[in-house]
């Protein structure tokens, strides 16, 4: 059987499938000893866990917004207004808060930068 650029063989598959198993099922860790547990996440790390950071929420802080805004937009889309820039965020499927949150603003604003938009995306939540 040919298994193209899959580094393992079917044995090594199906025993990585069962050592998995019951972690994917409990949605914990289910080793005995805790030294085999991965670690957890650091204080600076990004919130991956809580879901897709939009402005207006707790983890809204501005590098967040700005690494949120950049995985959907790129220097090409520059400048432009928010009605474009949440078109091409809709197309990239982005999540829907962020989108939101980048259609909400006024449609005569004109941003060069990421950074420019993030600034302004937190400072607008700031002020509610």
């Amino acid at each position: 059987m040919q298994r193209g650029s899959d580094r393992l063989n079917v044995r090594r598959d199906d025993e990585m499938k069962h050592e998995l198993q019951g972690l994917l099922r409990s949605g914990h860790p289910t080793r005995t000893e805790e030294w085999h547990d991965p670690e957890p996440g650091a204080d600076d790390d990004p919130l991956v866990a809580g879901g897709p950071v939009a402005p207006g929420t707790r983890a809204a802080s501005l590098p967040a917004v700005r690494q949120a805004l950049s995985r959907f937009l790129s220097r090409g889309r520059f400048p432009a207004g928010p009605r474009e820039l949440a078109g091409a965020m809709r197309r990239g499927y982005a999540p829907d808060g962020l989108v939101e949150s980048v259609e909400r603003l006024p449609r005569s604003a004109r941003y060069t930068t990421v950074q420019e938009l993030a600034e302004d995306l937190t400072e607008r939540n700031r002020r509610r």
